[in-house]
């Protein structure tokens, strides 16, 4: 199908430089969901928005009213239609759609997400999307992590099975996530129950490792379960010359939970991982803090293991605030789990791709870190009997993800889209 590839190269740029510039944080992606939907629409899949997507309690890490009716003015100053709008209203972004050909074959599920990071992108000219004009229009938001790519490759992957429909079998999901970042938007569409008849699920991911276009893997491993939390302290506020005494400082709490949660022992049954990755306190320099914040994560090899970190985490927690005589609130906003690739599929993409004029060579399997929501659906998958694996797609990283200067190879795109088609050709379909 490599006519096909070249017939769409074109647009699956200008689909990844739009999705670009119009970056939008996890459950406020409103203009991505509806651009998404009206190109999917025009395909003919049947679409599944708001609460038909995903399941509205299972969400975690929900933005404020505040910010949620901001973006959704936004959306509707850039033309997001009324009714889609009230679907989508609270933070019910994302969407899935859907493609039964009406001839018996395996249910094949793909996931693509969709949302941006809170980074300011460089404006350095040696930047490809500086240079080509397709910067972040939106101050402090990025596709920083390729996920700009992703849902162009699930745009991509629509068009062939609409295309192509008259040659397939069986039925299509295509997931398209909000709020992947922080571990927070895959457990509600799982919850939802898309996963539960999947026969094979496929996601993955540009980069992460800089690898050579053309390369792709088949499997990964190492990907940690992981817990995201926000704390609160709350104390007294008092004059901290006259009367410091009478203050209970929060700052001083959230200071000692930061550098304690470093010092929690290592496991031995699997790696573990914490960060406090942000921390706000206080209002002046004479005044005794009454109020911090902090945005912690812990990962472990196993579930297991991540609930050891976090109960340590927690009692840490309840320590220093105890040792300040303050008050705390944690706020659990994001969870991922362990997941295991179904080594089974490896010669199955293998054998799908040789014939692919795009991908030159085919790792069983890469070493990867870090964590993913996509787990959820893999797990929820195997548990019905299911098969299911997270793929790397190859291409230089100059800088890592999360980088302001993140960018990628555009080719990679039409690598990852031949070899969606080539697992949907043959593959797992033909088992």
């Amino acid at each position: 199908m490599s006519d096909f590839i070249k017939s769409i190269e074109a647009e699956l740029i200008t689909w990844r430089r739009l999705f670009h510039q119009y970056p939008e944080l996890g459950f406020m992606e409103y203009i991505t969901t509806y651009r998404l939907g009206k190109e999917l629409e025009k395909l003919g899949f049947t679409i599944h928005l708001g609460e038909e997507a995903l399941d509205h309690d299972a969400r975690l890490g929900i933005p404020n009213e505040a910010d949620l009716n901001e973006h959704e003015l936004l959306a509707k100053a850039e033309g997001v239609e009324a009714s889609w709008l009230a679907k989508m209203s609270g933070g019910l972004t994302g969407l899935v759609a859907t493609w039964d050909t009406g001839r018996p074959g395996d249910h094949v599920a793909f996931r693509f997400d969709i949302d941006a990071l809170p980074i300011t992108e460089t404006k350095d000219t040696n930047h490809i999307p500086a240079k080509e004009g397709f910067l972040s229009t939106t101050e402090q938001t990025m596709h920083a992590c390729g996920h700009d790519g992703h849902m162009t490759i699930g745009l991509g992957v629509a068009t062939f099975i609409a295309t192509h429909q008259s040659s397939l079998k069986g039925k299509f999901t295509l997931l398209f996530q909000p709020a992947e970042e922080g571990g927070r938007g895959a457990k509600a569409m799982t919850e939802k129950g898309w996963l539960d008849d999947v026969d094979y699920f496929y996601s993955g991911h540009i980069g992460i490792q800089s690898l050579p276009i053309g390369t792709v893997a088949a499997t990964t491993e190492g990907f940690l379960a992981s817990s995201k939390l926000n704390v609160t302290f709350t104390g007294v506020s008092s004059h901290a010359g006259m009367h410091p005494e009478l203050g209970r400082n929060a700052l001083l709490a959230a200071a000692v939970t930061a550098t304690n949660l470093y010092a929690i022992p290592r496991h031995s049954d699997g790696i573990t991982r914490i960060n406090v990755g942000k921390m706000v306190a206080g209002s002046g320099r004479n005044i005794i803090p009454s109020d911090a914040y902090l945005e912690i994560e812990t990962r472990g090899e196993t579930r297991q293991v991540n609930d050891y970190m976090l109960a340590e985490a927690t009692r840490i927690i309840k320590a220093s605030a105890d040792m300040y005589d303050v008050s705390y609130e944690i706020t659990p906003v994001g969870i991922t789990e362990e997941m295991v690739c179904s080594e089974t599929l490896i010669p199955k993409i293998t054998k799908a791709c040789q014939s692919s004029d795009y991908v030159k060579e085919v790792l069983p399997i890469a070493k990867v870190s870090g964590s993913e929501d996509a787990s959820f659906m893999m797990n929820r998958v195997q548990q019905h009997g299911g098969k299911a694996t997270y793929m790397l797609f190859g291409t230089e990283l100059k800088y890592p993800h999360h980088h302001p200067s993140f960018d990628f190879q555009e080719n990679v795109l039409a690598v990852a889209l031949d070899t969606f088609i080539k697992i949907i050709e043959g593959g797992s379909q033909n088992e």
